[in-house]
C-alpha cells in the first residue's frame, strides 16, 4: 500500500517528524474541510446543518462492530468510563478488577467507587511491564461486577489480551470494559470477536478526530445492568414530559447538545480509517516500530514496553536513556531539533502512526 500517499492529508509532515500520535494525532486536511464546511453552513444557513448522530454510529459500528444502535456518543474515554462506574447498581461486597497505574481515565472513576464500599481490586503489572490474564483471574471471584482493562497502556503500550480477559470475566458473571484509548484505529478490533461488553474511547488520538469527539458502545447485556446516570434530552422519548422513557438502545446514555461541529468533521476521520484499512495500518506501524526497536537496542537504550511477543505490541514504545534527568534532556534536544515525542512515567514515549515513514524515524535514531 501506497502510505506515502497520505502524507499530504497530514500537514505536520511538513514541519517536522511528529512522533507523539499516542497524545493526539494531528489534524488532517479531510477532517478541517469538512469541519470547515459545517461551520459554512451554521454561518449562513444554521437550519441546514447536517444530522450527524446516526452517521458516526453508524461508522463506528462498521470499524469496530455490533449495530449503530449500540454506541452512545460521549465527549471523551473518561465520559464513558464513568457512566459505566457510576451507573451500575454496586451493593455492598461487591468489587471491580482492574490493572494498577491505568491512565487516569481508566482509573478515577473506579478509585471513586471505594466511597460506595466497592471493593478496588488493583494488579500491578510484573517487572516486564506486563499484566496477563491469570494475574487478573486470581483477583477476580463471585463477587466481581466488572473487570476493566486498557487494551493498550498509554505509559508502555502493553497489549492486553481481550478475548481472554473477557472469557475471565464472564465466567465470573462480570461485565468486560475496555478502554479503547490507545488502540481504536490503529489496532484491529472487533467488540463482538473480542468479547467486549463496553467499550470507550475518544476520538482525537488514533480515530482521527478532535478533542471533544468519542463514544461508549454498550451492548444489550451491558445496557441491562448499567443505567443511565445523566439522561438529557436524547437519552429518552421526548414524547413524554412527565414520565422518563429511556431508549432501549445505547442512547439512553447520551445527555444533550453535543459540538456537533466535531462529530460532523469526525466522520472523515472514520471514513479515511476505511479508506487506509486499520489492519494495514496497524502492519505499518509494526514495521515502523521494528526499526526503532533495532535502533534503539543499537544506541544501548533501556526498552521498557514489552515487545518479545507481537501479540503484547502495539503503536507506543517507551525507553530510557539512563536516568530521569536525562531523558528530560533527550526529550528538549528532541524538541529543539522539531522531533515530537512525548515523557510519561519518566521515559521517553514514542507513537508512530501510517503518515510517518523511514527517514522520520531514523532522523530520531540519529538525535539521540
Amino acid at each position: 500500500m501506497d502510505f506515502a500517499a497520505y502524507r499530504e492529508v497530514f500537514p505536520v509532515t511538513q514541519h517536522g517528524v511528529y512522533l507523539n500520535n499516542a497524545a493526539e494525532t494531528p489534524l488532517n486536511t479531510r477532517v478541517r474541510q469538512r469541519l470547515e464546511e459545517y461551520l459554512q453552513v451554521a454561518s449562513d444557513a444554521p437550519q441546514d446543518k447536517p444530522s450527524i448522530r446516526y452517521a458516526v454510529r453508524a461508522a463506528l459500528s462498521d470499524l469496530f462492530g455490533g449495530v449503530p444502535e449500540d454506541y452512545a456518543l460521549v465527549t471523551s474515554t473518561g465520559m464513558g468510563v464513568g457512566i459505566a462506574a457510576a451507573g451500575y447498581h454496586w451493593q455492598p461486597g461487591d468489587n471491580v478488577v482492574l490493572p494498577a497505574d491505568e491512565h487516569w481515565n481508566s482509573t478515577f472513576p473506579w478509585l471513586r467507587l471505594r466511597q460506595r464500599g466497592v471493593d478496588v481490586r488493583l494488579v500491578p503489572p510484573d517487572a516486564n511491564q506486563r499484566i496477563l490474564p491469570e494475574a487478573i483471574a486470581a483477583r477476580v471471584d463471585n463477587h466481581t461486577r466488572i473487570v476493566a482493562t486498557t487494551a493498550v497502556r498509554f505509559n508502555t503500550g502493553f497489549r492486553a489480551n481481550l478475548k481472554a480477559l473477557s472469557e475471565i470475566a464472564h465466567s465470573a458473571g462480570a461485565l468486560f470494559l475496555v478502554d479503547g484509548i490507545q488502540a481504536t484505529g490503529v489496532i484491529p478490533l472487533n467488540v463482538q470477536e473480542e468479547g467486549i461488553d463496553l467499550l470507550t474511547c475518544a476520538g482525537f488520538k488514533w480515530l482521527l478526530g478532535m478533542p471533544g469527539t468519542g463514544f461508549l458502545y454498550a451492548n444489550p447485556a451491558a445496557r441491562e445492568r448499567i443505567e443511565p446516570v445523566m439522561p438529557g434530552m436524547f437519552a429518552a422519548d421526548n414524547h413524554y414530559m412527565r414520565d422518563l422513557h429511556y431508549f432501549p438502545d445505547a442512547r439512553r446514555y447520551e445527555t444533550g447538545t453535543i459540538a456537533y461541529s466535531l462529530f460532523h468533521a469526525w466522520t472523515a476521520g472514520l471514513e479515511l480509517l476505511k479508506e487506509v484499512g486499520i489492519s494495514n495500518i496497524h502492519a505499518r506501524v509494526l514495521e515502523l516500530t521494528d526499526r526503532i526497536i533495532t535502533g534503539l537496542r543499537c544506541l544501548k537504550a533501556n526498552l521498557a514496553s514489552p515487545v518479545d511477543c507481537l501479540q503484547e505490541r502495539s503503536a507506543i514504545l517507551a525507553f530510557s536513556v539512563g536516568s530521569d534527568a536525562a531523558n528530560q534532556e533527550l526529550l528538549e534536544k528532541l524538541q529543539a531539533g522539531k522531533i515530537h515525542v512525548a515523557l510519561r512515567d519518566g521515559r521517553i514515549r514514542v507513537s508512530p502512526n501510517f503518515f510517518n515513514n523511514e527517514a522520520e524515524v531514523d532522523r530520531f535514531l540519529e538525535a539521540i
